[in-house]
């Protein structure tokens, strides 16, 4: 479903939630011979269905269009994320019983990052992952890696081959997907009757309490509270038993799912979290219409923030080549004359410029050498992380600056 029909129930759309204008795709970075060609701008506005109150992208490119060979986004490359991973590969293990006679698929299992611990421990597993490129290097670090996106007839396709499972897994996977019910309807199709699902999103209530208008971009075409997604796993046959709160990306549920008939009991988290969304108003259109004001007044406190820097001779630049950022540069109208650079590890994206702003990415180093006054940190849910790494940024008198969910300079 796209357009001004919900890609849940089918409903018709009409409640505009948050228009941001036109933007790049979040994730196409710029190599330098391209530099002198132009790019496409896609709408990037976010409905919600008055029906089951799914937050979601009005259209937007097809999903070819970010998952590909050249995909630049590699889990590994957060040390926290891989923390996350491997505490999540022992807790499931010992939870839900696994050993060697166990198997486990992960849908977008990008490079490997996750399924390596299972690897590590005995247990048979297979990577889903559409992107050429994170699926290669998965299969260097030996997790078995099928170059699919996932739905029924790829499930089907797992299950002729004997991939019925104990577990399957999903991070940060439900939000790429542009159909949201043959996604899920191919999750029962490979689920022992017993077996488990567990995925993890980030919480639609943390994106409106806190302002996350960043996290809005082409690659997320949905964005969740279980209030919408119960009816969805219903219409696959599947059922919500257990929730969890996560502080990742800025707040995230962690979800486990199983057939409607499993003898599984339901946990009073998830009545409690259902009732909690409810309170904050998840069901109610108010509650949604307030959210665009503080979007504009983010947009306006940052630009503010970088014109009063760049007046008084100040040197700024970013940390993190993250989509978000891109989000957020990109509505801001912010370029390289308020910002030289954009520090990041990842050397896939250093030596190419920001999509839409085309500011240049350049290795963490940089920072050292020309010693700015001020660094804005564009993945704000990863803000401890990069301070501790560059902390030394004090030495010379540099601070820190976040956006999101208000603008803040950090000491």
């Amino acid at each position: 479903m796209s357009g001004n029909v919900c890609r849940g129930c089918g409903a018709p759309l009409s409640r505009v939630f948050c228009d941001l204008g036109l933007s790049p795709i979040s994730n196409a970075f710029i190599k330098p011979g391209d530099a002198g060609r132009s790019e496409i701008f896609y709408p990037l506005r976010v409905m919600v269905c008055d029906a089951c109150w799914l937050v979601q992208l009005e259209g937007g490119p097809d999903s070819a269009a970010h998952f590909h060979n050249d995909y630049v986004y590699f889990s590994s490359y957060s040390e926290s994320w891989l923390a996350h991973a491997r505490n999540y590969a022992e807790a499931a293990t010992k939870r839900f019983k696994l050993d060697k006679d166990s198997k486990v698929i992960e849908v977008a299992s990008n490079d490997g990052y996750l399924l390596q611990n299972f690897v590590a421990a005995g247990i048979r597993c297979v990577g889903i992952e559409p992107a050429g490129n994170t699926a290669a290097v998965a299969r260097q670090n030996g997790v078995e890696t099928r170059e699919w996106f996932f739905g029924r007839e790829a499930a089907l396709n797992l299950a002729a081959e004997g991939w019925m499972v104990d577990l399957l897994v999903g991070n940060n996977v439900l939000a790429h997907v542009p159909d949201i019910n043959d996604f899920v309807g191919g999750m029962p199709l490979v689920l022992k009757s017993e077996g488990v699902v567990t995925l993890e999103f980030p919480h639609l209530l943390n994106l409106l309490v806190q302002n996350q208008f960043d996290t809005i971009y082409h690659e997320h075409y949905s964005y969740f509270s279980l209030i919408a997604l119960k009816p969805i796993f219903a219409r696959a046959g599947l059922r919500v038993f257990d929730v969890e709160k996560l502080s990742t990306h800025g707040g995230s549920l962690r979800i486990y799912v199983c057939h409607a008939a499993a003898t599984r009991s339901e946990g009073e988290a998830v009545a409690a979290i259902e009732a909690q969304e409810r309170a904050e108003g998840l069901a109610n259109p108010e509650r949604f219409a307030a959210f665009a004001a503080g979007v504009a007044a983010a947009k306006r406190d940052l630009l503010g923030f970088l014109i009063r820097a760049k007046g008084l001779g100040k040197r700024i630049a970013a940390y993190g080549a993250a989509a978000k950022g891109n989000t957020l540069l990109n509505y801001c109208g912010v370029r390289s004359d308020m910002i030289d650079f954009v520090a990041d590890k990842n050397p896939t994206k250093v030596g190419r410029l920001l999509p839409g702003c085309r500011i240049p990415v350049v290795s963490p180093e940089a920072i050292d050498r020309t010693k700015p006054d001020y660094v804005l940190i564009l993945p704000w849910n990863l803000k401890d992380e990069v301070m501790k790494e560059m902390a030394h940024i004090r030495e010379w008198g540099g601070q820190f600056i976040v956006a999101i969910p208000t603008l803040d300079v950090l000491p």
